[in-house]
């Protein structure tokens, strides 16, 4: 059945949850909104939208959600052809709010995936892609069709077998962000190559064919996030690519140093790797665990968003690569989280209340002073950070192993196709 569903501010969490339990239960489920938990929202602006989609027969049925019930059940009877009634818990039925629905009260959940059908489980605002996950994805039968239209795409193209690859390769990543954002209310981030890394006029010009392709697809630019290393290139790539209208995240972010140029330069995004800094300090500690509280990944994302919002950055922080809950819990606040499904799943699945740990009137208090980067400084700080220097060349490394993955894959798939 293809149900619609609508919430304000005082039904969201319960409409959240029905809309996952129709879809396991293999319903269509239309969201007509809210997509995200917005205090100041009211109930007329889904009701009414609900209630004329169930009038002319482009859902089936309707489910809105309010404070009371009352409001909107009055809102979709003044539609004609929709009859609402109002339906109600008794009291001790209250059901506990999960991790999940507690955390997208104050953070924007992103899935880190390039599975789509997972992304639609979970139904986070956004979602995140790079070549490992898309190998991984295409491998999958349901996406087959998808791996056909880039061979196809390839084959036009034409030139030598490595040229067709990179063809291929880029189809892909924008067919695979055009299925999630089918399914993601926000942003699909779509990476540029780590062998670019240190090539600022590349990486410029694959992020304008990344972004001319989905344009090919009618998909505004405004729901592109191209993902670029956080290089001193990289940086000053986006610093340009924003300029004209191109939004960036800038990944493998590991440094203080890192954080203020992308914020200088006015780019969209960034992704600190929260567990990556963990692992590093984890092995210089001899492998032992460290204490919560102490989690030097956690306390380089909270010094980011606490500088940020200090000195009024529009750049967001997005948190990433996460080893347990425990890291997302004490990040709770942050302006998004890049989270894996298997964390999803406990989250959801784990009944409870978060705490706001990171808010932008507390950051205000930040001993951090101002700093202004050239790139003399910025190399010199960044240096002078072991960890950040190391997992930066780690990183760019493995995001270059993994896309060498990806591209023996899509020459496999081109040689098929020329043979």
């Amino acid at each position: 059945m293809k149900v619609g569903v609508g919430a304000d501010h005082g039904g969201f969490e319960m409409k959240e949850q029905l809309a996952r339990l129709l879809a396991k239960e293999s319903h269509e489920v239309v969201d007509f909104g809210n997509r995200i938990y917005d205090s100041d929202d009211d109930y007329p602006d889904f009701a009414f939208p609900l209630a004329r989609a169930v009038s002319c027969g482009e859902v089936e049925r309707g489910i809105l959600v309010c404070g009371s019930g009352v409001g909107a059940s009055v809102a979709a009877n003044k539609v004609s052809g929709a009859r609402a009634a109002l339906i109600f818990r008794f009291e001790g039925q209250e059901r506990t709010m999960t991790l999940f629905e507690s955390l997208k009260k104050y953070t924007t959940v992103v899935a880190d995936t390039g599975d789509v059908e997972a992304i639609a489980r979970h139904r986070p605002q956004d979602a995140t892609t790079n070549p490992s996950l898309l190998f991984h994805a295409a491998q999958m039968r349901a996406y087959r069709h998808l791996v056909e239209e880039a061979s196809e795409q390839a084959l036009k193209r034409g030139g030598g077998h490595e040229e067709m690859a990179e063809e291929f390769i880029d189809h892909l990543f924008v067919l695979f962000g055009c299925e999630i954002l089918k399914v993601v209310p926000g942003r699909v981030s779509t990476e540029v190559a780590a062998s670019l890394s240190f090539d600022t006029a590349a990486t410029i010009a694959k992020a304008r064919k990344l972004i001319s392709l989905y344009e090919e697809k009618d998909v505004a630019r405004e729901r592109i996030l191209i993902k670029i290393a956080s290089t001193r290139e990289g940086i000053q790539a986006a610093e340009f690519l924003q300029k004209q209208g191109i939004h960036c995240n800038l990944t493998l972010l590991f440094s203080f140093a890192q954080a203020v140029a992308c914020a200088e330069a006015g780019v969209t995004l960034i992704s600190p790797f929260v567990g990556r800094i963990y692992d590093w300090y984890k092995k210089e500690n001899g492998g032992a665990e460290i204490a919560l509280d102490k989690d030097p990944g956690v306390a380089s994302v909270t010094r980011i968003y606490n500088y940020y919002k200090k000195f009024g950055y529009k750049t967001q922080v997005m948190g990433a690569s996460f080893r347990n809950v425990n890291q997302i819990i004490r990040l709770a606040g942050c302006d998004l989280l890049t989270i894996s499904p298997d964390l999803l799943d406990q989250l959801e699945k784990t009944e409870g209340t978060l705490v706001r740990s990171l808010d932008p009137i507390n950051a205000k208090a930040s001993k951090d002073e101002r700093l202004h980067l050239n790139e003399k400084t910025f190399r010199w700080m960044h240096n002078e950070d072991a960890m950040a220097t190391e997992k930066l060349a780690e990183g760019i490394r493995k995001f270059n192993s993994d896309a060498r993955h990806l591209e023996g894959y899509a020459l496999s798939q081109v040689k098929q196709k020329v043979a």
